[in-house]
């Protein structure tokens, strides 16, 4: 038979707006890591079951350059948070930044652990610390209730601290796990069956009034999306991950830049900036697409389009395999590539990342393609995605520049 042509645009096998719609898409969340031992795998108990309580001060297995400031031991704060100078007993969220407390908060929330009237399976509404190497530590608030001891609710979330490898300058991520969060405040913050009144806000703060990053959604109802969000990629949902290189935090080099958060296809960063200092942002693009037939047709020739940022060509692979020995042959925009044999699959790559093609865009690649059969086809073409850095023009500065300041205080609930 002869091939038939058909041209199409790009279409993802599951869309951005999709993974990342929200919490009634009803996606799987991350799952926390385990493993490490005592009663429920997450190692052993950081303290005993409390209200506004704290860890003693703990030994980090590694020191961290936390925003210039070396620290070797830290603080389990019950509510949410781990500090580095003292215990931190705050249980209603104050906006970043704050002053005189570096804090990497996970979910900074009014838990309380204390045994309630609702039952709670052996191991639940604690909080764990675990080193499962040299290199990293484990902190788990697992299946914690509000104040005061209700657990109908439960939000079961961790942190991870990992050294950056091969280095001795204190580098290192935060990673931030979320498997299920069901409510943002406790009673004493305003919170009805915990919701309402200040919900939880997550992120880290240095602690000198001007270096924070606050995730989206803190201090709202939508503090809850987390679990559905991830700057990472949208294949993993309630995982948030950042890099704190040689003392610098996220945004200040191409090489340890910020990364975006999707939602309904749309790149989103929260951050602070200094007049006249440059801000490096990390959006998706895309540098190639897989192509894929699943009826059971095969592709006889493609054409690719001529991008005026990409003249070096496109590299052709079969699918999936980005070897040498998966080569198929270059091509040039615009001039049409024939098969030898007729296939189900192949991989463009080698698409510049200056043309920066929107993986969310349906009509970023427009692709001539040619079939071996007649009739029905169903195909998925797919982008292979990196981060991209890229600097904010000097008139976007004072656009971007905070001034927000605070000052961490202590309050005392009001019991029934």
């Amino acid at each position: 038979m002869g091939s038939h042509g058909v041209f199409v645009t790009g279409s993802k096998k599951v869309s951005l707006a999709v993974m990342l719609a929200g919490m009634s898409a009803n996606l799987q969340a991350i799952e926390l890591l385990s493993g490490f031992g005592g009663d429920a795998g997450f190692g052993e108990l950081a303290m005993l079951q409390n209200d506004d309580g704290s860890s003693n001060a703990l030994n980090l297995p590694f020191n961290i350059n936390f925003f210039g400031q070396d620290f070797s031991q830290f603080f389990i704060n019950n509510n949410g948070n781990i500090s580095f100078l003292s215990p931190l007993s705050t249980f209603t969220p104050r906006a970043f930044p704050v002053a005189n407390q570096p804090i990497i908060a996970p979910y900074w929330a009014d838990v309380d652990t204390r045994t309630g009237q609702t039952p709670v399976p052996a191991g639940s509404n604690q909080v764990y610390v675990a080193s499962p190497s040299a290199d990293s530590v484990v902190v788990t608030w697992h299946n914690v209730g509000y104040f005061p001891a209700q657990n109908d609710k439960q939000n079961n979330f961790q942190l991870v601290l990992q050294k950056a490898p091969g280095t001795t300058d204190g580098s290192f991520s935060a990673e931030f796990r979320y498997d299920s969060l069901q409510w943002t405040t406790g009673s004493a913050s305003g919170g009805v069956n915990g919701l309402g009144g200040v919900p939880a806000q997550a992120g880290y703060d240095a602690g000198d009034n001007v270096n924070y990053e606050t995730l989206p959604g803190s201090l709202s109802y939508d503090v809850l999306n987390l679990v559905n969000l991830s700057n990472v990629s949208a294949a993993t949902p309630g995982l948030w991950r950042f890099s704190f290189n040689n003392g610098a935090l996220p945004g200040q080099t191409a090489a340890n830049a910020f990364l975006p958060v999707v939602v309904d296809g749309a790149y989103q960063f929260e951050f602070n900036v200094q007049l006249n200092q440059p801000v490096f942002i990390d959006p998706l693009v895309a540098v190639g697409y897989d192509y894929e037939v699943t009826n059971g047709n095969q592709f006889t020739s493609f054409l690719l389009p001529l991008l005026a940022a990409d003249t070096d060509g496109y590299a052709i692979y079969a699918l999936g395999d980005l070897t040498p020995g998966g080569l198929l042959g270059t091509v040039a925009g615009g001039t049409v590539f024939n098969f030898a044999t007729p296939l189900t699959g192949f991989t463009v790559a080698g698409i510049d990342t200056a043309a920066m093609l929107d993986p969310a865009n349906t009509t970023a690649f427009v692709t001539g393609l040619t079939f071996l059969n007649a009739g029905v086809v169903q195909m998925t073409q797919t982008p292979i995605t990196t981060m991209v850095a890229q600097v904010p023009e000097p008139s976007s500065y004072a656009m971007l520049l905070c001034g927000l300041a605070g000052l961490m205080a202590m309050h005392r609930k009001m019991r029934a």
